[in-house]
């Protein structure tokens, strides 16, 4: 039975997945990095995968068991709502890519024309573009990047959302907005802001279709775009 997600037990998930990415971003990932003389990026796809998202997924799954669900296409469809993409679907979620990269766009000008220095890269995700003998870390960033990407849409689009929904309505996207935010706090103010139209319009998204796909469409169209354009210095 689907059962609301109040204030309180939204705040809570957030806060506890934002402590294990903070525990992992500025402990463990320096600590790791240190000890062995390799590259951050390396301990953030190792340890955000394993430490942060994997645990994420499972605890999606729990709270799937407790609600009475088994894992099955009638769970995957209308519980989690990943529904097969209608065109109205795909306009929506490509519009929102276009309206974050514009979003973006316009923060970075800010910043400039104020004559501001803004990097939101963090330190941890910092790294120089592959090289023939370093290629081999795509092959630990692309299951680091399934599980950031499946990970969080389907626990947060998937079981959290519709929680969010029979309380707070058509307000569920904004409280969404506000988790996923405090989420991302270990990433420093600089991300954190230019993370801030995705936070927004990708909860809207989803809440105006009904249909976690497009929270898959936009963020994985986002990140994992973005990070092979710098591995393969487009960028």
């Amino acid at each position: 039975m689907l059962q609301k997600q109040s204030g309180y037990h939204t705040l809570l998930i957030f806060i506890v997945a934002a402590c294990a990415l903070w525990l992992v971003t500025h402990l463990l990932i320096p600590f790791c990095s240190g000890m062995t003389n390799t590259e951050p990026i390396l301990w953030w796809f190792l340890l955000g995968g394993s430490g942060v998202f994997l645990p994420l997924l499972l605890c999606g799954f729990w709270l799937l068991r407790r609600e009475g669900f088994q894992w099955s296409r009638i769970t995957w469809t209308e519980r989690l709502r990943f529904r097969r993409m209608t065109a109205k679907d795909w306009a929506w979620g490509l519009g929102g890519i276009l309206l974050i990269g514009l979003a973006n766009t316009l923060i970075l000008a800010m910043f400039h024309a104020l004559g501001v220095t803004f990097d939101p890269t963090p330190p941890f995700m910092r790294f120089e573009p592959l090289t023939p003998g370093r290629y081999w870390l795509l092959a630990v960033w692309l299951p680091y990047w399934l599980l950031n990407i499946f990970g969080e849409e389907i626990v947060w689009r998937g079981v959290i959302f519709p929680r969010q929904e029979t309380a707070f309505g058509r307000y569920a996207w904004l409280v969404q907005a506000v988790g996923w935010s405090i989420f991302h706090i270990a990433f420093g103010w600089q991300l954190f802001v230019s993370l801030l139209p995705i936070l927004c319009i990708l909860p809207y998204t989803v809440q105006r279709q009904k249909n976690s796909w497009i929270g898959v469409l936009i963020h994985a169209g986002l990140n994992g775009p973005a990070f092979l354009a710098i591995a393969f210095g487009l960028l």
